[in-house]
């Protein structure tokens, strides 16, 4: 019975200890770290640039406007826009529809929310991304702005409504992978009850009750216990 249960523990150690390894490591990580620095909010101001607006179009003004169903107030480059039904992008002085923004137009909106000393590197615009993208699960097309910065900070900003989504940086990134090992999914990375997880779950705990077991079976202080409870029944 020693035997079986020490080999089970044993190739059950080999078998998981990769894992173990990195739910170690992951779990370091996170508890030593930051959130509001993974979320970038050290690269941001405290409260974004605003302007005040007057005399705004009315909403029956505007140039062949859809039945509203939604309506946001966006500034863009410092000019006004209502975005309608999460659709149409409608300048609110002139009341002309636009057709998405431009790149220095999303350099302004990035600008409202980051702080002032950032460089700005490069700007592409991107249609389509995959399931382990940065930027995955969020509004497309997207500018995507990179800064002369030692972190690789980039900031994204919808290239639709002009709206301002996220910003991502190096340690963002070495907290995506290891959230990616530490929930093994290594498909979208954001879905904590994958199969693979239960089972890894699983034989972690058989592993641990029997190593509790090998150690139970193999001390000589039980044995010795167990001996006096025989004696003491003889």
């Amino acid at each position: 019975m020693k035997k079986t249960i020490r080999k089970t523990h044993r190739y059950l150690g080999i078998f998981l200890g990769i894992q173990f390894l990195f739910w170690t490591l992951s779990g370091l990580y996170f508890s030593w770290s930051n959130l509001d620095n993974i979320h970038g909010d050290h690269f941001k101001k405290e409260i974004p640039t605003t302007h005040a607006f007057n005399q705004l179009i009315g909403i029956s003004s505007l140039e062949k406007v859809p039945p509203i169903k939604t309506l946001e107030l966006r500034e863009i480059n410092k000019i006004p826009y209502y975005w309608i039904n999460n659709n149409y992008l409608y300048n609110a002085i002139t009341g002309k529809l636009k057709n998405g923004i431009t790149k220095n137009e999303a350099i302004a909106v990035a600008n409202r929310f980051l702080k002032p000393d950032l460089k700005v590197k490069d700007v592409k615009l991107i249609t389509a991304v995959g399931k382990h993208h940065e930027y995955r699960e969020k509004l497309l097309p997207a500018y995507v702005i990179s800064y002369n910065q030692k972190d690789l900070l980039k900031a994204y900003v919808s290239a639709n409504d002009g709206a301002f989504q996220t910003v991502r940086h190096r340690n963002w990134r070495w907290f995506d992978f290891l959230w990616m090992t530490h929930t093994m999914d290594y498909q979208t990375r954001d879905n904590f009850n994958t199969t693979l997880l239960r089972a890894f779950s699983l034989l972690g705990l058989i592993t641990v009750l029997s190593g509790f077991l090998l150690w139970f079976t193999s001390s000589p202080t039980i044995r010795k216990v167990k001996k006096r409870v025989n004696s003491s029944k003889k």
